[in-house]
């Protein structure tokens, strides 16, 4: 036992680094815009960039780690990682920049990777289950506690430092966890057998890149591109053969008959549909506190500095549903807590259609969705992997996340759309989006939560004690 609890601090380190990762740049764009001598609004690129390579990226190397052992593959992520960080660093221009962003979007599968170690750790203890939520809980706990640590950092140096040494900051984190990783973690072979599905990596390769293209395609020409739509429309047509060859493949890339699993469908549609608000509501979130009600009739007319608070509170009840998440699981059961978790976003965000006129109940209706947020966060990966075999851990963890962006890159181009009627969500002070639109952010973002919530009470209850609905 004492022996995890080193593997869950080493951990921690990961998730701190991981939290710098997701907190630091954010206050800092426009300086970032600034310095690359680009307009603020291609910013946007490069969370496109990042959210096409993340989605992309989990599904080959949470196989890869139930091939070859999940520690090589959390150390080799964080080695792309850390290159990004350093590109970001001392790159000249707008294109590097944009590689290097795209790069460091390879941390998205550490906490996948992190829950498949854990959990194998703890096989044999007759606490698996409990063992891997709670350090779960703790993991993603440290990384909402370091995203606001990461945001206070840089908007406290910004003005004082120069951009590459600012930037070089993160980088440095990353480094460090490799090695704390490299020294700290131990090695175990992987338990999956079989080789490796390249067929497979290259259709879902094509599916999600034409998918995720066609999205990027509507945020920058509109959703009247016929090229945009004819895009995803044949990315969503490739799932089809994909699904065949996956589900006639003895070793699949993504193992298309597990996921159909009754412990593993509900679990990765929440992912998805999670994804959707705590990915792609945010920019909706900042724009809407932004915008001054004297102008446009509507919104807080806040500076940046309570937005940074704003941001803070959310990230705070993040922590907090995160910690609380063992005790909610002891009291409710494990499928209770995901349940709670979700409609407590589905509440947090439905409360903002009445509630919008002012900081106070903008800080409620955030805390509210925080909480199950982080529950969220911290109980999906754990909930897959206890509903999966142990030679799957690593990918039924790593889809949690995969389906998770796709959700969060589908909304954010479905509230681009929404937002885009009379303005512009990336200059709300050139143009201002109708109030309507924001309205039906909340209102999608408030009914995808509460299809979750429905989809985790079709879930079986001893789903999350062992595999259900395999053979064998």
């Amino acid at each position: 036992m004492h022996g995890l609890f080193a593997i869950v601090g080493f951990l921690v380190c990961v998730e701190l680094a991981s939290g710098v990762l997701q907190g630091y740049y954010t206050p800092i764009f426009s300086d970032i815009a600034d310095h690359l001598g680009i307009a603020d609004a291609d910013v946007n690129w490069f969370e496109a960039a990042q959210l096409i390579v993340s989605a992309l990226l989990v599904p080959p190397l949470a196989r890869l780690g139930d091939l070859v052992g999940h520690k090589k593959v959390l150390l080799l992520s964080t080695a792309v990682t850390a290159l990004g960080s350093w590109t970001l660093a001392f790159a000249p221009g707008f294109w590097t920049f944009l590689i290097g962003w795209a790069l460091q979007g390879a941390y998205v599968v550490w906490l996948p990777l992190e829950i498949s170690i854990i959990h194998r750790r703890t096989a044999g203890t007759g606490r698996q289950g409990l063992l891997t939520r709670r350090a779960a809980g703790i993991l993603v706990g440290a990384l909402e506690l370091a995203v606001i640590v990461g945001a206070l950092t840089s908007g406290a140096l910004v003005e004082s430092t120069s951009m590459g040494f600012l930037l070089a900051l993160p980088a440095i984190a990353v480094t460090t966890v490799f090695f704390v990783i490299w020294f700290g973690i131990e090695d175990a072979p992987g338990e999956a057998s079989g080789g490796y599905d390249w067929g497979g990596l290259i259709l879902v390769t094509i599916a999600l890149g034409l998918v995720m293209g066609g999205l990027v395609a509507i945020r920058v020409q509109g959703p009247d591109s016929v090229l945009a739509w004819g895009l995803v429309l044949l990315g969503a047509l490739a799932f089809v053969p994909f699904a065949r060859y996956e589900a006639a493949h003895p070793e699949p890339m993504v193992d298309v008959r597990l996921l159909a699993t009754p412990g593993q469908w509900p679990v990765q549609l929440t992912a998805f549909l999670f994804g959707m608000s705590v990915l792609g509501a945010q920019i909706p979130l900042s724009t809407f506190a932004r915008t001054d009600p004297d102008t446009a009739g509507y919104g807080l007319g806040a500076d940046a500095s309570f937005v940074s608070t704003l941001i803070g509170v959310y990230v705070i009840f993040l922590a907090i549903g995160a910690f609380t998440l063992p005790l909610t699981s002891r009291l409710l059961g494990p499928r209770g807590a995901l349940v709670l978790g979700a409609l407590l976003v589905a509440l947090g965000y439905a409360l903002w259609l009445p509630f919008h006129d002012s900081t106070t109940q903008a800080m409620i209706n955030m805390a509210i969705a925080g909480v199950g947020s982080g529950a969220l966060v911290a109980a999906l990966p754990a909930t897959a992997a206890a509903a999966a075999p142990p030679d799957r851990t690593g990918f039924a963890t790593g889809m949690t996340n995969a389906t998770k962006t796709v959700g969060g890159a589908i909304a954010s181009s479905i509230f681009a759309i929404c937002l885009a009627s009379a303005g512009s969500i990336d200059d709300p002070v050139k143009g201002h989006a109708p109030l309507s639109g924001y309205l039906t952010v909340w209102a999608i973002c408030a009914v995808a939560a509460l299809l979750a919530a429905v989809a985790l009470l079709l879930m079986p209850r001893q789903a999350t004690a062992h595999p259900v609905g395999l053979d064998g």
